[in-house]
C-alpha cells in the first residue's frame, strides 16, 4: 500500500523525516524515498529500492548530505517518488499513496496532444504521482489542482507536497480512505499516515484531516485550504491487518479493536454452538497473533504460539522471484514449539485470508510437525472483490481469490450472483463455501468473522467505513 511522513521545523528536520518515514516501513517493500528543501541550497532528493534491504539501511548513508528545514518521505509499494516537479507553479516536490484506475483514460484525455510525454517505467505504465503532478498543474494554483487531480481520478490520491517556501501541502483522499494525521512539537509539525510514528519523535496529536480536507503544515502550526467533505469511506483494513498496533484512526486503536474483534467472534461462535473442542487458540504471525488472544480471552482456552517466525534475516513479507526458493524461505521463517503442536488439537486465528497460498503451506507444516487437528478463522470476512482503491487484495481477477475460486468450482458463473448468500455462514450456501475450502485446505473447520462482527468491533459508524472488497458495494 505505502505510507509517507513530513517534516517542517525551526530547525533542521532531516532526523525526524528519517526516523519517521522507517517507522512506515510495515506499509510497503519496494520503494524508498526522501526529499528535503533547504532556503540556501534547494532540494535534496534520493530514491532506493528497499525490496531487499529496508529503508533505514538503505538512508543512513544519506543523511550526511541531507540538511534542511523541510522535508516529505515514502514508503512505496509501486512507483518510485518523491518527485521533483517544475511547472507554472514552480518547483515542488510531492508523494502520493493511493491507485489510478483510469490513468490511461485521463492520459489520452488530456495528454495525448504534441508537447506532452510522461517518463514510462519498465512495465510501460505511468508513475502514478507524476500523473497526479501533471493534473495538478493543469490548474492555476495547487489547492485547485489537487481538487482538480482528486474528481478526475478513480481510485485515491492522498498526497503530500513540498514547496519552495519550505511548506508542506497535505491533501486526504476526497473519501478519506486512508488517514493523514497532523502532530505538533516544541520546534514545528508534522504530517503522517501513523501516528505512533511522530510520538516516538516528541510531536503531540494536534489535528487529523477530515476527507477532501486540504492543509498548509508550516514550522507554527496548520491551516485548513479546502474544507472537508460529509462524506467518508476509511478503509476498514487499517485495524484488521495494515496499521501498527499503536496507531490510531478516527480515535479507534488497532491493538484495542483486533483484541474486540477476536472476541466478538468467540461470543458469536459460543452462543452458535460452533466452537471445537480445541487445546490451544493461536494467532497466526503476526497480524493474527491480537485478534487470537481476544478470542482465546473470551472463549476461555488458553492462547499459545505454536509455531513461530524467524524473522532475523527474513523480517519481511516480500520474497525472491524464483518460486523454488520462495517455497524454501516460507518453510525455513516458520520454527515449531513441538511441545505445543504434537497431538494437540490446535485453532488459529488469521487477519483474512485471500488467495490462501500462503495458509496452506502453514497447515501442511502444522500436520507435519504433529497437529492432530487445525482449525481456521479469518478475522475478516470472505473476500470477494480485488481491491480498487488501495494495493489490499489487488489480483489481476478476482477468482485469484480463494472464496471467488472456491464458489466458481462449486457453482460455476450461476455461483457468482449469489455471492452475499455465499459470504454468510447460516445459509446452505455459506456451509458449502466452509466445506469445500476445509476439504482443498486440510482444515478440521473453518470460520470467518461477520461483516456487522467487524463493523462492531471498529465502533465508528458504519456507513464511513470501506466493505467493498466484500460487499462490492462503494
Amino acid at each position: 500500500m505505502g505510507g509517507f511522513f513530513g517534516a517542517v521545523s525551526k530547525r533542521d528536520c532531516v532526523l525526524d523525516l528519517f526516523f519517521g518515514t522507517d517507522y512506515h516501513s510495515h506499509l510497503g517493500t519496494k520503494r524508498g524515498g526522501m526529499a528535503v528543501y533547504d532556503q540556501k541550497s534547494g532540494f535534496q532528493r534520493q530514491i532506493h529500492n528497499i525490496e531487499n534491504t529496508p529503508f533505514r539501511t538503505k538512508f543512513e548513508k544519506d543523511l550526511a548530505d541531507f540538511h534542511g528545514q523541510a522535508g516529505i518521505g515514502c514508503i512505496s509499494d509501486t512507483d518510485p517518488q518523491p518527485l521533483l516537479v517544475r511547472s507554472h507553479l514552480g518547483l515542488y516536490a510531492i508523494t502520493t499513496v493511493g491507485i489510478i484506475n483510469n490513468a490511461d483514460e485521463l492520459v489520452e484525455r488530456y495528454f495525448s496532444d504534441h508537447g506532452h510525454q510522461f517518463m514510462a517505467m519498465s512495465s510501460g505504465k505511468v508513475n502514478a504521482t507524476e500523473l497526479a503532478a501533471a493534473l495538478i498543474n493543469q490548474k492555476d494554483d495547487l489547492v485547485s489542482g489537487i481538487l482538480h487531480a482528486q474528481e478526475e481520478i478513480r481510485g485515491s490520491m492522498t498526497m503530500l507536497i513540498l514547496t519552495q517556501t519550505g511548506e508542506i501541502i497535505a491533501a486526504r483522499d476526497k473519501l478519506g480512505r486512508l488517514p493523514v494525521l497532523v502532530g505538533q512539537g516544541e520546534n514545528g509539525c508534522c504530517v503522517s499516515f501513523e501516528s505512533f510514528a511522530y510520538h516516538k519523535l516528541g510531536y503531540a496529536d494536534a489535528y487529523e484531516l477530515g476527507p477532501r480536507e486540504i492543509v498548509r503544515i508550516t514550522p507554527d502550526g496548520w491551516e485548513s485550504l479546502s474544507p472537508a467533505g460529509e462524506e467518508m469511506r476509511i478503509c476498514a483494513f487499517l485495524w484488521t491487518y495494515y496499521g501498527y498496533p499503536n496507531s490510531n484512526y478516527e480515535g479507534v486503536n488497532v491493538e484495542v479493536m483486533r483484541y474486540r474483534n477476536g472476541e466478538i467472534m468467540a461470543r458469536d461462535e459460543v452462543q452458535h454452538g460452533r466452537l471445537p473442542k480445541v487445546d490451544y487458540v493461536a494467532g497466526v504471525p503476526d497480524s493474527g497473533v491480537p485478534h487470537a488472544i481476544g478470542f482465546a480471552n473470551r472463549c476461555g482456552k488458553p492462547f499459545a504460539r505454536p509455531f513461530v517466525k524467524y524473522t532475523p534475516t527474513w523480517p519481511r513479507s516480500f520474497m525472491p522471484a524464483n518460486q523454488e526458493v520462495r517455497n524454501q524461505v516460507a518453510k525455513m521463517k516458520q520454527i515449531p514449539v513441538p511441545e505445543l503442536i504434537e497431538g494437540k488439537k490446535l485453532l488459529f486465528v488469521d487477519d483474512s485470508i485471500v488467495r490462501g497460498t500462503q495458509l496452506r503451506e502453514t497447515v501442511e507444516f502444522l500436520y507435519e510437525s504433529g497437529a492432530e487437528e487445525v482449525h481456521m478463522r479469518s478475522a475478516c470476512p470472505p473476500i470477494m472483490y480485488g481491491c480498487k482503491f488501495l494495493n489490499f487484495s489487488r489480483s489481476n481477477s478476482d477468482m485469484e481469490l480463494l472464496a471467488r475460486r472456491t464458489i466458481q468450482e462449486l457453482e460455476g458463473d450461476e455461483g457468482q450472483d449469489h455471492l452475499e448468500e455465499y459470504a454468510d455462514a447460516s445459509t446452505q450456501r455459506g456451509q458449502c463455501m466452509l466445506r469445500a475450502i476445509c476439504e482443498s485446505m486440510g482444515f478440521d473447520s473453518l470460520g470467518y468473522q461477520s461483516l456487522d462482527g467487524l463493523l462492531e468491533s471498529i465502533g465508528i459508524d458504519r456507513g464511513k467505513i470501506c466493505t467493498y472488497c466484500w460487499t462490492g458495494r462503494e
